[in-house]
């Protein structure tokens, strides 16, 4: 690590706007905004562990610099875990690709803002993040988290808690390849490979493609974790005035067993930590008990019944297919005006969930409309028993973005902007029934990963012949049209620099059930069945289910729009120091699965009133320092909520479940502090603290409430700590270790349960093989938990532990992943 690494220079402002390192944005805001610290002396960065900003909000970046020294094939968002100040991460294993939750200044991922060169990766109909769907850490050039508000332009009808972005990189006018492999604990394996072209063709042309294979076995009972992705990226460039097109395409694979997360105690201690009596390694079971088989007299055949074995790890999985198309471009169409557009498409299918249940060979639902007859489910020639099917929670979806901006640049000292936003998700969810394979001899095993989804698997068709066996069966459309506007300015020699925006988004979500829905319940009924009657508020009944009151399928479109304001203000004290300010307004709006919700209402009409935006208004304020060796940031902020919803992954459903708590108040205050006392050495140290408290009681029945007024958000630490430490003992050699530090959180929205803190620490060390002879190339070694320490990770939060309270429900928790040891080789071109 040389100093002569981190100078630069002082640089004039692209576009005449503030400075600030605005990576993985759209276009137009990297048009706006540019990694440059005007009238200052400082490093660009420490060891890519920290990067100057001047952006008038709290934002860190780290880059491809740091990001090389974590394990090979690890997640993005656990390596930003590490330093970014006020993010927590909870990652289910230690390579990544298992998933985790995020964290970021109490707020999860449903409601973080996540981006792909500027693309919106949150899922379109629960807005949830899916982790272990990222790219190879190997080709992102930068990752940047907002830490309490979005950009102008953010494409996202759910961010009320900041914005992480990820940027890839640019092709290099150079050719250059590499070819790398990684071995380590849990057998784990992956191979990934790269190679540029450099500038080829009459117009210079520049691409890249990237690929990788990972495979390793769960940490903690059977099973194992399996991935493949490719990467490309070809970049055209237009004249010499920064003018280009780009397009990126991005396809990842996912085949996973599932974790299970154990059961912690009851707040009252009369049901124990379930890792009390089972131990640290407690999983899904690993044999699946053998159906009973009787032959009762006067009955043709034997009946057989399934003992229950659901949680057999075999039926345990969780596969996803995904991937996209990114470009981007930018235009100079006349002195000082600037237009910008970045399409995109992505695609997904997912499974997840218990995604098994047992049937009755003469199930009503199977029958249909018949009365009598059935299915010979396991082909053994009667209708006398009860068989375990697959029953998957199938999500796939086609998703159509647009993000454009005209910017005209007036003058040296003024900017405007004007953007426009189409989000267009069409959002298939299903659940196909299938059949499971109970002759391998590894044990039963579904017979494709998406049960009877089309072009997959068989469907389990009814007797009636009018249709096939669902757990769920629904169609929605959201769309986000948004519109903003921004200005930017400098004053008093450029010492001041202000950021006045607007964003007014439009979403509509059209929702098509072609289930019976539960009156009042989340419950469906999937069924060719004729109602036997009719009440006369319009729901209906059905003779297999008694009493119970269905809803007949359905078509509701629901609209929300909003106006948010998001202002920023910095001022430059001196060529080393500078204060900033920013206010901003956000909204997530309903989920489709709290939409779908519904009950018939007194007007006769179909919907859940209680289901309502959350918005959240947000201020923050800092100072920055910035020298040759030090990068200095303290923050303090404040959020108030409205209709704050709380989200916690069911693994029995495979779907996070939601709570609204109301209204909820919280602040914090951040820190961070990189140092390079010496050329060859770098150290970074990271601080966060948070609190919160909620406003009201939450209601469990109109008559019952949880005493939550007064207390804190769940799975939030107040305290995180952070630190890293580099250093080059001799030429070519490098050494890293890094620490993060996570207090207690609370398991329970009325805080009658609590995980204790943990601390992990890695190590890294790598060594160039450039004084042998070899260009690019190097061995890495990495470990993490160093001391194996043993401690829960994501929580599945509830709102009481406290048997025969309102709201009780057992929590449970992830096992967190031990000491884990990974050695790479890579070989450079």
């Amino acid at each position: 690590m040389k100093m002569k690494n981190f100078a630069l220079a002082t640089t004039a402002l692209v576009g005449s706007l503030i400075a600030t390192s605005a990576f993985a944005q759209s276009t137009a805001s990297t048009e706006l905004d540019s990694v440059v610290i005007t009238a200052a002396t400082g490093p660009k960065t420490v060891g890519g562990m920290l990067n100057a900003e001047t952006v008038a909000k709290s934002r860190a970046t780290v880059s491809q610099e740091f990001l090389a020294t974590q394990v090979p094939g690890q997640t993005v968002i656990q390596s930003l875990s590490i330093l970014v100040p006020g993010l927590n991460f909870t990652n289910n294993d230690a390579y990544g690709s298992s998933g985790g939750n995020i964290r970021l200044h109490g707020f999860d991922g449903n409601r973080v803002a996540l981006t792909f060169d500027g693309m919106p990766l949150n899922d379109t109909g629960n807005y949830a993040t899916y982790t272990n769907q990222l790219p190879d850490s190997e080709i992102i050039a930068y990752a940047s988290v907002n830490t309490g508000s979005t950009d102008v332009d953010s494409p996202t009808a759910a961010s009320t808690g900041g914005t992480i972005g990820i940027s890839t990189l640019t092709p290099s006018k150079e050719a250059s390849a590499w070819a790398q492999a990684s071995v380590g604990t849990d057998n784990y394996r992956r191979f990934a490979a790269f190679a540029e072209t450099g500038e080829f063709g009459p117009w210079g042309t520049r691409m890249w493609v990237e690929g990788s294979y990972q495979k390793y076995d769960k940490f903690k009972g059977e099973g194992e974790i399996y991935k493949r992705q490719i990467n490309a990226k070809v970049y055209q460039p237009i004249g010499d005035n920064g003018d280009f097109v780009s397009l990126a395409a991005h396809y990842n694979v996912n085949r996973n067993n599932a974790y299970y997360g154990p059961n912690l105690r009851t707040a009252t201690a009369s049901l124990p930590n379930e890792v009390d009596t089972a131990g640290w390694g407690v999983d899904f079971a690993t044999t699946y008990a053998s159906p009973t088989v009787t032959t009762p007299t006067g009955v043709t055949g034997d009946v057989d019944v399934d003992a229950g074995s659901s949680s057999y790890y075999g039926l345990r999985i969780n596969p996803s297919n995904t991937g996209n198309l990114r470009g981007q471009s930018r235009f100079t169409l006349g002195h000082g005006l600037t237009f910008t557009f970045d399409p995109s498409f992505q695609y997904t299918l997912a499974n997840g969930g218990t995604q098994n249940a047992t049937l009755t060979e003469t199930n009503a639902q199977l029958r249909g409309t018949a009365t009598t007859g059935g299915v010979d489910l396991n082909k053994d020639g009667d209708l006398n028993d009860t068989v375990r099917v697959m029953t998957p929670s199938n999500t796939n979806t086609r998703r159509y973005g647009v993000l454009t901006s005209l910017i005209w640049k007036l003058n040296e000292n003024n900017a405007f902007r004007i953007g426009y936003t189409l989000d267009y998700g069409r959002h298939r969810q299903t659940g196909e029934y299938s059949t499971i394979d109970f002759g391998g001899s590894d044990g039963p095993r579904y017979t494709s990963w998406f049960g009877g989804k089309d072009g997959h698997g068989e469907k389990i068709k009814t007797v009636d012949g009018k249709s096939f066996m669902r757990a769920r069966d629904r169609f929605s459309i959201a769309t986000l049209n948004q519109v903003s506007a921004e200005y930017r300015g400098k004053f008093l020699d450029d010492k001041l620099n202000l950021s006045i925006g607007v964003r007014a988004p439009f979403f509509k979500r059209e929702l098509n059930q072609f289930c019976y829905s539960q009156n009042g319940s989340s419950s469906v009924r999937c069924t060719t069945e004729t109602p036997n009657n009719t009440l006369p508020n319009g729901n209906v009944t059905f003779a297999a289910t008694g009493s119970t009151q269905y809803i007949a399928p359905y078509s509701k479109t629901l609209k929300y729009d909003d106006v948010l304001p998001n202002i920023g203000g910095m001022y430059r004290l001196n060529d080393h120091s500078q204060l900033y300010a920013s206010y901003a307004g956000s909204t997530s709006l309903p989920r489709t699965d709290n939409l779908y919700t519904v009950l018939r209402l007194a007007n006769g009409t179909v919907g859940n009133s209680t289901v309502q935006p959350e918005t959240s208004n947000t201020f923050e304020g800092g100072y920055r320092y910035q020298t040759s060796q030090w990068l200095v940031s303290v923050s303090a902020w404040n959020t108030k909520f409205e209709n704050r919803i709380v989200s916690s992954y069911d693994q029995d459903l495979g779907i996070n479940i939601d709570r609204n708590v109301g209204e909820v108040k919280q602040w914090g205050v951040d820190a961070s502090a990189g140092f390079n006392p010496t050329d060859y050495l770098t150290a970074y140290f990271s601080v966060s603290y948070n609190d919160s408290e909620l406003q009201d009681n939450i209601a469990i029945s109109s008559t019952t409430f949880a005493a939550t007024k007064g207390k804190e958000i769940v799975e939030t630490p107040h305290w995180t700590f952070s630190n890293r430490m580099e250093v080059e003992p001799v030429e070519g050699l490098t050494l890293g270790v890094q620490t993060k530090y996570v207090s207690s959180r609370w398991a329970t929205d009325v805080n009658d349960l609590k995980v204790g803190s943990y601390v992990l620490t890695d190590l890294d060390a790598k060594y160039s093989l450039k004084g042998m002879g070899f260009e690019n190339s190097f061995i890495q070694a990495n470990v993490s938990n160093l001391f194996d320490k043993k401690y829960y990770g994501n929580l599945g939060t509830q709102t009481s532990a406290t048997p025969g309270a309102p709201g009780y429900g057992r929590p449970f928790a992830n096992i967190g992943s031990p000491r884990t040891f990974t050695l790479t080789l890579r070989a450079g071109f």
